[in-house]
């Protein structure tokens, strides 16, 4: 599938770490498997590099490490290079913005804007764009965080939404991309066998899990006046939940699919302040082993306050006040230096109401399906079946979709698919400023109650995070799913 038309993509932050690690990379693979129109051009806006020249430097020394596992196609890559163009930009000069414009007088087709910058950047950037003239009939691409809070986000939304119309701006959450969220839309709405046990007769629970084995690396000081309730659970782990738990939309368009995202998130039960430590764990890891390798406590990574009571782990019991949902509890969970690195969504059945084969088959969890989202992408159905020999004994079987050995072509990363919706000016899998609003009015309580409260859980490095996120789902009778490779 080719770009529909020609394009220019401006990607300030050019030479930033986003940059150089996801957006330069997709772009090529894009490129190289043919869906880019050969009129596109990539235009790099940075103030580090002097011209053209060093920056394609800096290209061929830093990016082309983090393209296809399969390797450079040398070929490919010469003739991707050759759509880069570079603009050295400071921007607080106006008439380096005038060069810019200059630099893009000549190009045609669609005009995209993408700000892999920080979020501080964002309003002066579009001001500066609109300034010359650059805003028109333009697409612009927000990463996250977007704001800091509700009053910080709609802040940010307002500026930008005073120059770009809502139906220009594309605000990315790159796990809207990934190939097992698609197919969890095509497993429930296209076909006939999960849909009717998509509810709350069927389903006793579902978690979401987004864990890192990683630390805050080289952002402690950004992570530590972010905190893993804003910088995880507010975009990615809220987006996952309203698309698990959306109704059908009529069709697949942006809107449509996002109207239903929207009724998930305004559903969600408001946590009243006095139960906060009932329904949410935070944490902060402390020193530990991952894989044979002592890591340091969070408290002495280098950026972070040494009394810092930021957390790393967040644990949420959620529920969501409709009539498909009502009585189900959705545990979420996120956190850095965690036991491994694994993003999944577990849904667990009910089991059956009465078994004359045996309690085994009563059992919470015995019918599960299992969407991994990484570090391998597969969904996989759980089940009972009779072990072979005499008597009835059950034992858990699976079935697996692993789609790199189902589907022979290459799997679509992630930006690669979001990058291409942008230039071809689909909207559904970007977030619409309501939905973040709502997802923003939800965890506000979570912010300010912790904000007055003490120091968050202290768990080892390369545990799964503070005991009390276990004995929440213990609770409800359930535990979770923590064995699977």
């Amino acid at each position: 599938m080719q770009t529909d038309s020609s394009f220019t993509f401006v990607l300030f932050g050019g030479t930033g770490d986003l940059s150089m690690r996801k957006i330069l990379p997709a772009l090529y693979e894009a490129h190289r498997a043919g869906m880019l129109a050969a009129s596109g051009k990539i235009v790099a806006v940075a103030r580090h590099e002097e011209d053209r020249a060093s920056y394609l430097q800096w290209v061929n020394e830093h990016v082309k490490a983090h393209v296809a596992k399969s390797g450079v196609d040398e070929n490919a890559w010469a003739s991707f290079v050759d759509r880069i163009e570079y603009v050295k930009l400071d921007l607080g000069r106006a008439e380096d913005f005038v060069k810019l414009r200059d630099a893009l007088q000549d190009q045609s087709g669609t005009r995209v804007f993408y700000l892999a910058t920080g979020p501080s950047l964002f309003v002066p950037i579009c001001h500066a764009l609109a300034s010359v003239g650059l805003n028109e009939n333009a697409r612009i691409v927000l990463e996250k965080p977007l704001g800091y809070d509700l009053r910080s986000s709609n802040a940010i939304n307002d500026a930008v939404g005073e120059i770009f119309s809502e139906e220009q701006i594309y605000r990315i959450d790159h796990y809207l991309g990934k190939e097992p969220v698609q197919n969890l839309l095509a497993l429930r709405f296209g076909n006939a066998l999960f849909e009717p046990l998509w509810r709350r007769e069927w389903v006793e629970s579902i978690q979401i899990t987004i864990a890192e084995e990683l630390g805050v690396e080289a952002r402690g000081d950004f992570y530590d006046n972010t905190g893993a309730l804003r910088d995880m659970v507010q975009n990615h782990l809220l987006q996952l939940l309203s698309i698990v738990a959306m109704e059908p939309p009529h069709s697949m368009d942006s809107d449509s699919v996002r109207d239903e995202k929207l009724r998930v998130l305004r559903a969600l039960k408001p946590i009243d302040p006095r139960d906060i430590s009932k329904v949410a764990v935070r944490g902060q890891y402390h020193a530990g082993v991952i894989r044979g390798t002592s890591v340091p406590a969070y408290a002495t990574e280098s950026g972070v306050k040494t009394d810092s009571a930021t957390e790393t782990f967040v644990a949420l019991k959620v529920e969501i006040e409709n009539w498909r949902w009502a009585g189900v509890p959705f545990f979420l969970r996120t956190g850095k230096r965690l036991a491994d690195r694994v993003a999944e969504i577990v849904v667990n059945f009910r089991a059956v109401p009465h078994s004359a084969l045996g309690a085994s088959a009563l059992r919470a969890g015995a019918n599960r399906l299992v969407i991994r989202l990484q570090p391998n992408e597969t969904i996989r159905l759980y089940c009972l079946a009779k072990k072979p020999g005499e008597g009835m004994n059950l034992s858990s079987v699976h079935l697996d979709l692993a789609f790199d050995q189902f589907f022979k072509e290459g799997q679509m990363e992630a930006y690669q698919r979001l990058l291409l919706d942008v230039i071809n000016g689909r909207l559904a899998l970007f977030v619409r400023r309501d939905e973040q609003e709502a997802a923003w009015k939800w965890v506000e309580p979570i912010l300010n109650e912790w904000a007055a409260s003490g120091k968050p859980k202290p768990y080892a490095a390369g545990t799964w995070g503070p005991a009390a996120a276990s004995a929440m789902l213990a609770q409800h009778g359930t535990c979770w799913l923590e064995e699977e490779n």
